[in-house]
């Protein structure tokens, strides 16, 4: 799994008045949890950008005074009118205690459905996954080439090595809907 880098300082005050006034710089209070201790940080506000405002599921290193930690964003707290990011927890990764994470999936392949007139439509965009750091994908990679139309794939159809999946078995993931089009050609 990908890799993003963030930077930060340590907080020495905590409460609501320390909040405020590291808002007003700027910078987003965190809070890391797992381990022996919880770390209390700040971070930039602009550093939140590469996380947020992509598709992708990416672990985060943190850096907080030359000391680096491998983890993941657990929870985001943001402003209820402006939708600033106004808190962040963050959960340290150990390789041998198993995640629970939300990963994408991407459709491999073209469907034989589509190309006869039907509509691919993907049901589950992000599905969750349960596993050691080290065995998780980037992506749930679904081969739609075996696809027709009215036909779809299922939870419990989808191989992830090492991984349990958390979703419910017999949710479809993808399939290929039946179009007017598709109809009207399999009529003639």
């Amino acid at each position: 799994m990908k890799t993003v880098s963030m930077s930060g300082s340590p907080r020495e005050n905590v409460g609501k008045k320390d909040a405020k006034s590291l808002r007003r710089q700027g910078l987003v209070p965190c809070v890391m949890y797992g381990g022996e201790e919880q770390v209390r940080f700040s971070v930039p506000a602009t550093e939140f950008k590469p996380l947020l405002f992509t598709p992708d599921t990416n672990y985060i290193e943190l850096n907080i005074e030359g000391k680096k930690t491998l983890t993941i964003l657990q929870d985001i707290q943001y402003h209820p009118v402006s939708d600033e990011v106004i808190h962040a927890d963050f959960l340290r990764l150990f390789d041998d205690k198993p995640i629970t994470i939300s990963v994408p999936v991407k459709t491999v392949g073209v469907a034989p459905g589509v190309l006869q007139g039907g509509k691919l439509e993907t049901k589950i965009r992000k599905m969750k996954l349960k596993g050691l750091p080290n065995d998780m994908p980037q992506y749930v990679e679904v081969n739609i080439s075996n696809l027709n139309i009215a036909q779809g794939i299922k939870v419990e159809e989808i191989q992830i090595p090492n991984i349990e999946k958390l979703d419910v078995k017999s949710s479809v993931v993808v399939w290929v809907k039946s179009t007017r089009q598709a109809a009207a050609a399999a009529n003639q």
